[in-house]
């Protein structure tokens, strides 16, 4: 992993999960999730902070719909992965501009 993919990956996990964020609940501790084309990963730096809730495993009474297995569901309720990405990358610029 390069230095900028670490900082990325860093970055990330200091927002929290992207989800939870947009709906106004900030810094909800997030698993990495990575972006795929063509059932292989992107790279490191096309990934998307997820809580475990919108991840993989939520809990019934949470409301969640996690990516893994519900993927159609997922984009369905919180838009593409590509639409996340982007407001992952948004949200991580915004971050960094403030602390500069």
């Amino acid at each position: 992993m390069t230095k900028a993919e670490q900082s990325w990956m860093s970055a990330i996990s200091r927002l929290g999960c992207v989800v939870c964020h947009l709906a106004g609940h900030t810094g909800t501790p997030a698993e990495i999730h990575h972006l795929l084309s063509g059932g292989r990963r992107i790279g490191h730096k096309a990934t998307i902070p997820l809580c475990v809730g919108h991840h993989r495993a939520p809990e019934k009474a949470s409301g969640k719909i996690a990516r893994h297995p519900t993927r159609v569901a997922f984009v369905l309720e919180y838009g593409s992965e590509e639409y996340l990405l982007a407001e992952t990358q948004r949200l991580v610029a915004e971050q960094q501009r403030r602390a500069a």
